[in-house]
């Protein structure tokens, strides 16, 4: 319980804007709503992605726009990552990614340095549970902080990249993908 409100703490001091290239550790972010978490269960084929039309987003688009920016540019990367995966489009979801990336394949560290080689060993980068937690995410229940937006218990992190010094421009990616706790 010390810990959560040690990180809440922090998170009120930390000023709220797109992070630069590094991907967020594995964090226990506090949220600003409920988190769906990810099953537990047996790998499984990804599940449909969230109608929008079943999901306000208005109380998190407000959380984007305080703590990263433009909510819009956010939401368009967040919803494009669902569809591409939940089609298993490597290619796509290849083309929403910071590289070079920092991920973990095979319970080890590596680094993947463009969108071919992602897309490459895409099944091995989208594991099923990854491809699940982000599916599965409900727009409305998505975790926002300063390390950008977070689907389920962190298996997946989508952040503003900035294009230059001041971050006064920035290029919405997908900055990490991990396994879940």
């Amino acid at each position: 319980m010390n810990k959560l409100i040690a990180v809440a703490a922090l998170l009120l001091l930390v000023a709220c804007k797109p992070a630069g290239s590094a991907p967020p550790e594995a964090p226990a972010p506090v949220p600003v709503q409920a988190v769906a978490a990810a099953p537990a269960a047996a790998p499984a084929p990804a599940a449909a992605a969230v109608p929008a039309s079943q999901d306000d987003p208005t109380a998190v688009n407000q959380a984007i726009d305080d703590a990263l920016g433009d909510h819009a540019r956010y939401e368009a990367v967040i919803r494009q990552l669902q569809q591409a995966v939940a089609a298993r489009d490597a290619a796509a979801v290849a083309a929403l990614v910071d590289y070079p990336f920092s991920t973990v394949r095979d319970g080890k560290s590596v680094t993947i340095a463009d969108a071919a080689a992602f897309a490459r060993d895409y099944d091995r980068i989208v594991t099923p549970d990854i491809a699940r937690a982000i599916t599965a995410q409900k727009y409305s229940q998505l975790m926002v902080n300063y390390k950008g937006v977070m689907f389920g218990n962190g298996e997946a992190w989508v952040n503003g990249i900035c294009v230059d010094d001041a971050c006064k421009d920035f290029n919405v990616k997908v900055v990490a993908l991990q396994p879940g706790p």
